[in-house]
């Protein structure tokens, strides 16, 4: 079993920034990758972000690209989503999905376990 818990959000204006994190315990795999998806309200749960834990190769939706950086401490079981430049539109709920296969697959089926979500609001 593996246990997410993101961390992190807030309420911020246009163009600030925040860190969410998420952490994993439990089982531990030799290969794995994380991602962070988001939902808005009335809409589907759409991919942000995604880093394999070896090599810390990354893909981004295009919707964040060069606004977000996901990246990772090994050491700590933790990964990071830094968001800068939030726009108002990036406002959902953020989760943090975990899979032990390597291969990043930018769709929520693709990943089994999940955290609880963090509420990151953007204001105009």
């Amino acid at each position: 079993q593996v246990q997410l818990v993101e961390s992190g959000g807030g309420l911020v204006q246009t163009g600030e920034s925040l860190r969410l994190s998420c952490v994993q315990s439990g089982q531990t795999f030799s290969r794995s990758s994380m991602a962070w998806f988001r939902q808005a309200p009335g809409k589907e749960r759409e991919f942000v972000a995604a880093i394999r834990w070896t090599r810390s190769l990354t893909t981004y939706a295009d919707s964040v690209k060069g606004r977000f950086t996901i990246s990772r401490d090994n050491a700590k079981n933790t990964v990071f989503l830094q968001m800068n430049s939030l726009k108002p539109e990036d406002t959902a709920v953020y989760y943090c999905a975990f899979t032990d296969a390597e291969v990043i697959i930018p769709r929520p089926s693709h990943y089994e376990y999940w955290g609880q979500g963090t509420q990151v609001t953007v204001s105009s």
